[in-house]
């Protein structure tokens, strides 16, 4: 038995070992510790500065005789849609600090004289896709609608920025450069000189996300949207499902036709077109799309 004076027996735990460090430990700790900065000094990107620095506006009108068949050679659309009846003005909001080539282009064929075709007015919209978009400004033969881009209208190298795609086709109202959905002939996109000019604006109800990160959105319906959604509203051409079928299988064997065929699948049956266009100034270049 012990004496109450002994000392208490020595303890039964190790001693705590020294820590052990390899050069591969230490290196590993400095890099994650540099690698992984904290979630509070990590800086998001900045919005899309989408200021409204622009103002233009068309009219879009219907016309009731441009496709009849005793049309003659010397007829366009001015001669042949005197009669012709206003839907309404539609005000558009560009974003020319986003996309000053894109909006300065679209700009210039509002502006620019019917005299040499170079000009929206005068212009068909010439796919119109129920619930989703419509089309216009596509290039071509003026007697058909078609616009024809002036020479030395810039290139627009705006089409290959990754940037410019950032914003998406979220509602009705969206003003986009028609790239993914563009239909001008081969033949015209494969000359030196060729611009494109095609646009698309979307007519709702809902969003098209099957349009994002392929067409260049810069700019928004700012008034005129019932006008929008009459044009929605305009009846379309649309081929039976064995038509469909035939045209694929011409277009498996190469057959150019197919294509020619396919110009008049979703075209309005009562001719839609820009019957005026031009610029309206803007009075506080801040303005945000839901300020009219």
């Amino acid at each position: 038995m012990a004496s109450p004076l002994s000392p208490p027996p020595p303890s039964l735990h190790l001693p705590n070992p020294k820590p052990y460090f390899t050069r591969r430990s230490l290196l590993l700790a400095s890099t994650t510790s540099l690698s992984l900065p904290s979630l509070s000094s990590a800086a998001s990107p900045p919005p899309p500065n989408i200021t409204i620095t622009d103002r233009v506006f068309m009219d879009f009108s219907l016309c009731p005789n441009y496709f009849l068949p005793n049309r003659t050679l010397g007829d366009t659309i001015s001669t042949l849609c005197s009669d012709s009846t206003l839907l309404g003005r539609v005000v558009l909001g560009l974003y020319g600090n986003l996309l000053p080539l894109t909006v300065s282009n679209f700009k210039s064929l509002c502006l620019a004289s019917t005299s040499d075709s170079s000009s929206y007015k005068n212009t068909l919209v010439h796919k119109v896709f129920p619930g989703r978009y419509f089309l216009a400004g596509r290039q071509g033969r003026p007697d058909k609608g078609e616009v024809r881009p002036p020479h030395d209208l810039p290139r627009n190298t705006e089409t290959v920025d990754p940037k410019a795609f950032e914003l998406t086709h979220s509602g009705p109202g969206v003003v986009s450069l028609s790239l993914s959905e563009n239909d001008d002939d081969q033949e015209i996109k494969l000359d030196p000189s060729y611009r494109n000019v095609e646009f698309l604006i979307t007519t709702g109800p809902g969003p098209c996300p099957q349009l994002d990160n392929k067409n260049i959105v810069f700019g928004t319906v700012l008034e005129g949207l019932d006008v929008i959604t009459s044009i929605a509203s305009i009846p379309t051409y649309q081929p039976s499902e064995r038509i469909r079928q035939f045209n694929d299988l011409a277009e498996f064997f190469g057959d150019e036709r197919a294509q020619n065929a396919r110009a008049i699948w979703n075209r309005p049956l009562t001719t839609v077109y820009i019957s005026d266009c031009g610029e309206l100034k803007v009075a506080k270049p801040s303005l945000t799309p839901s300020l009219p």
